[in-house]
């Protein structure tokens, strides 16, 4: 028997509030880009062996210098994570559908928190590489299902602010990530970086397993699926099992199921869900694949992303050596700090007022990109320090204000049911085709040309093709289909009391 819808219907957990749910989204992703900002930052990353023309050598620190790394294995480093998250992200977003997104997200942390104490103990290169690579396993969960958990449950009217608000932890994190690097690795050692980092994320990996989950818009409770799934399971073998004897005797009621019958039917519809799936998700991806605004949406995020990923990485690395700054972990974290966090917040708050629609949130996209890009090239050309650090901070500022407008579109242009797919893709794609390949190739660069400040300009530059990618989006038809299809199919109830065996099933649930 399938007991009634009613009794399925999920209600809020005792814990629930949407500012409190906020609050711990912002923690994680604080935590998870905090790692990202450590591992760039001088006193974890540190530097290779160097020696001058009179042969005086100076030992290496950090991690590169541990390892004896040249720039493009410490790029290759810092882009391994991605590795897991490009291949989880879109399983997790998948899985969605058939588990609960909130436990996904429990297992992802998990992963994630003993990945992270892997790097602490590391004893090569590639023990460290294997690590970072499922430190991104980890986090697949939670960048591809935690922005829609908060666009479900933000007031109407700040959903872009919340958004803000939740995005705002990247780039304070990365900053926070600086510093944290730096004064735990200038102090202590590298190691120690990563070990605080898993103790603090291990409370959060216990809260996803041990509270009662929430559910997303769009999906059916788990348990409603499963009890669906088992009523279809049975219904499919009844024609085929009824009056069946074993010995004379009725196994199973009277309807005699017989139990190889019922074992070899799970067994088929095993395999039948199985490619149910794999089909479903290949028709999900054709349908992302082939919306123009989603497309452009997503190619100028690439390019954007391609930008503040190689920026992330080796603008530390940078500043030290174009303008000599003696502590430019901490110079480049107050900045990214500050401006990160006005930025993005502006930039969520800026769209509400003007309406949060995707037209509005395309010229918002290309417009600030376009003068921070302006203020940041401009920024890398002056030889004064203060000049520069003004300029940056300005151009940081205008950059970062497109956090919550791009990740209102790749939200508000598919379906609730496919939202978690929806990030999924474009969290892939701004990885494999941004970040992953920017770190290794302005390593490449750099050890070519040997000049950084020129290689600062040519990475800068990057930033106007964003903002013209996302100024064809203003002319496209765009259409929020955040509410289409909202309703989750539920579970029909059963009004009869008889055995579904003897055929008494609501015609409704035939139906589904």
């Amino acid at each position: 028997m399938v007991p009634p819808s009613s009794s399925m219907d999920p209600s809020p957990p005792s814990w629930f509030t949407p500012k409190r749910l906020l609050i711990i989204f912002c923690v994680i992703n604080m935590i998870n880009y905090v790692d990202r900002g450590a591992i760039a930052s001088n006193g974890v990353n540190g530097s290779s062996e160097t020696c001058d023309d009179k042969g005086i050598c100076k030992s290496g620190s950090g991690i590169q210098g541990e390892f004896d790394l040249t720039n493009f294995q410490d790029g290759l480093l810092s882009s391994a994570f991605m590795v897991g998250l490009l291949v989880a992200s879109p399983i997790f977003a998948s899985l969605a559908k058939s588990y609960n997104p909130f436990r996904l997200i429990g297992v992802g942390l998990s992963v994630w928190t003993l990945s992270v104490a892997g790097c602490a103990s590391a004893f090569s290169f590639w023990f460290i590489a294997i690590c970072r690579m499922l430190v991104g396993v980890g986090e697949a969960s939670f960048i591809s299902l935690a922005a829609p958990f908060i666009d479900d449950n933000a007031p109407v009217s700040q959903k872009t602010a919340w958004l803000a608000m939740f995005y705002m932890c990247i780039p304070t994190g990365i900053a926070v990530g600086y510093v944290y690097g730096g004064y735990v690795g200038g102090h202590f050692h590298w190691r120690y970086a990563f070990w605080g980092e898993a103790l603090l994320m291990l409370p959060f990996a216990v809260f996803g397993f041990l509270v009662k989950p929430l559910q997303l818009k769009g999906f059916s409770p788990v348990e409603s699926k499963k009890a669906l799934a088992s009523v279809e399971t049975v219904s499919s073998v009844t024609d085929d099992s009824k009056a069946s004897k074993l010995d004379g005797r009725m196994l199973v009621g009277g309807d005699g199921i017989i139990g190889d019958k019922l074992s070899k039917t799970s067994k088929s519809e095993s395999i039948h869900n199985i490619l149910n799936q794999l089909s479903r998700f290949a028709k999900d991806v054709k349908v992302l694949l082939v919306d123009k605004v989603y497309v452009v949406n997503v190619f100028g995020y690439i390019a954007y992303n391609f930008v503040i990923g190689a920026y992330s990485y080796w603008g530390p690395k940078a500043g030290y050596n174009i303008y000599h700054m003696k502590s430019a972990d901490m110079l480049f974290g107050g900045v990214t700090i500050v401006c990160g966090i006005l930025g993005t917040i502006s930039g969520g708050f800026i769209l509400d007022r003007m309406g949060a629609t995707i037209s509005n949130a395309f010229i918002l996209l290309s417009g600030a990109t376009f003068l921070g890009a302006i203020s940041c090239f401009s920024a890398f050309c002056l030889r004064s320090l203060y000049g520069f650090i003004v300029l940056f901070a300005v151009g940081e500022l205008l950059v970062f204000a497109t956090q919550a407008p791009v990740n209102y579109v790749c939200l508000h242009c598919v379906r609730p049911s496919l939202r978690p797919l929806s990030m999924a893709i474009s969290t892939v794609s701004i990885h494999i085709f941004g970040d992953v390949p920017s770190s290794p190739l302005v390593g490449i660069l750099q050890d070519h040309i040997n000049n950084w400040r020129d290689t600062a300009l040519i990475l800068t530059s990057i930033l106007f093709l964003a903002a013209g990618i996302w100024f064809i989006g203003v002319f496209l038809h765009a259409v929020d289909k955040s509410n289409d299809g909202s309703q989750p199919v539920s579970t029909p109830r059963i009004t009869s009391r008889k055995p579904l065996l003897d055929g008494n099933v609501d015609e409704s649930l035939c139906e589904v």
